[in-house]
């Protein structure tokens, strides 16, 4: 099944009404789409269209970035993968974000924040690419990592549901081995 940005079952009348109306576009919003992503790390869903307008919200009001919920919706964002969800909600954040330099080839200043986005681009990468067992290395060899998608309530099931996923896509039969690998099951089977 698609994902489709726009909807989410979860999402409260509330916040369906700001995004249909004018309040999307209003800067006073911000806290409520702040704890309403606050609210899906807790309920493990993920509304895909309600962060993107946060970070339109963001791009238009840098003053009020909270680095906290950017981290928290690309870390969510990697619990929808193969979606384009991570990669749009990179292309919206504050160029002073991005810790890619820009087009004159400066760089842009190293921050926690900027060093959060470099290491989740890191695990967006790896699970694009399906380098799962990397992907794994990756999480467990940082505690940046764990600080990062600890807000995120069952981000390591999740990824392994995606993964498994796509793997059951891709496979008719795989080793148990290397599928205990791919999903970081060792010594779990």
């Amino acid at each position: 099944m698609p994902y489709s940005f726009d909807k989410c079952p979860e999402r409260p009348a509330s916040i369906e009404t700001i995004l249909n109306g004018l309040d999307r576009y209003n800067p006073e919003t911000t806290t409520v789409f702040q704890e309403y992503v606050n609210q899906q790390c807790e309920e493990k869903f993920f509304d895909s269209y309600a962060c993107l307008a946060l970070l339109k919200l963001y791009q238009f009001n840098p003053h009020l970035i909270h680095p906290e919920t950017i981290t928290n919706i690309l870390v969510k964002s990697l619990t929808v993968f193969p979606s384009p969800a991570f990669s749009l909600a990179l292309a919206l954040l504050p160029p002073s974000t991005i810790p890619f330099g820009n087009a004159s080839g400066a760089a842009i200043p190293t921050t926690e924040l900027t060093e959060s986005i470099q290491k989740l681009t890191r695990l967006s990468t790896l699970l694009e690419s399906a380098q799962y067992d990397v992907f794994w290395s990756t999480l467990d060899s940082d505690d940046v990592y764990a600080d990062l998608y600890s807000d995120v309530a069952g981000f390591e099931d999740l990824i392994r549901i995606r993964i498994a996923g796509e793997v059951g896509k891709a496979f008719r039969e795989v080793d148990l081995q290397v599928l205990s690998a791919w999903l970081d099951l060792r010594g779990r089977v």
